[in-house]
This record gives structure tokens, C-alpha cells and sequence, in this order.
């Protein structure tokens, strides 16, 4: 499915407009980075409560091209900074990780 469809089915706040024709297949979900970094692939979109630049960084390191920041969370402005150098798309959800990632597991699977 394409990132601009998952943005628009889940009700997505974007705040970035990078990677739109991505094709999700799977998410990964977790706010542990070294967790990320072991553990996601390449292209996966990432749900996260965290909004530091650090995110950004492992993104670009694991390839994944948008991350889904849930319960509103505002990412630091060195965050949003390194997300349009690195191409990688910035997503806010009011909603907690749980509804989230079920909702996008019955999207894609």
C-alpha cells in the first residue's frame, strides 16, 4: 500500500511530504532505537512515542521511510530538520501505539 494511502485511511497529520509512493508492506513499532536498529527492515514504516533526532538517524540507517509519532507528539525541530535532509516522512497520530498499529496491520496485511 502506498504511504499516501495509509496517510489518508488512518487520519494521519503529515509534516513532511517525503516518500508519498513508498509501497508499505509491514510497520515496525517499538521506542526502544537499538530495538529498531536490530530488529526493523528496510522500508517498514516505524510507530514510535519518540521525537528526538535520533529516530531520524536510525531511519536513515534501517532505510525506513516515514516514522508514525503517536499520542500527538511534537518532534524537535532537529528532528524535522534531519527527516527533509534524509527524505524520510514525519506522521502524527492523536491515537496511542496499540489503535495504531492494528489499524495498519488490517490495512496491509
Amino acid at each position: 500500500m502506498k504511504l499516501s494511502e495509509i496517510i489518508e485511511k488512518l487520519n494521519l497529520k503529515c509534516l513532511n511530504e517525503a516518500n508519498l509512493d513508498a509501497d508499505i508492506t509491514n510497520a515496525y513499532s517499538s521506542d526502544l532505537l537499538s530495538d529498531v536498529m536490530g530488529n526493523a527492515r528496510s522500508g517498514q514504516l516505524w510507530i514510535t512515542m519518540q521525537t528526538h533526532k535520533n529516530v531520524t538517524a536510525i531511519a536513515a540507517l534501517k532505510d525506513i521511510p516515514a516514522i508514525i509519532i503517536v499520542r500527538n507528539g511534537v518532534p524537535d525541530d532537529d528532528m524535522l530538520e534531519h527527516a527533509k535532509e534524509e527524505d524520510i516522512c514525519i506522521l502524527v497520530s492523536s491515537e496511542a501505539a496499540f489503535p495504531v498499529c492494528g489499524k495498519l496491520y488490517e490495512l496491509i496485511k
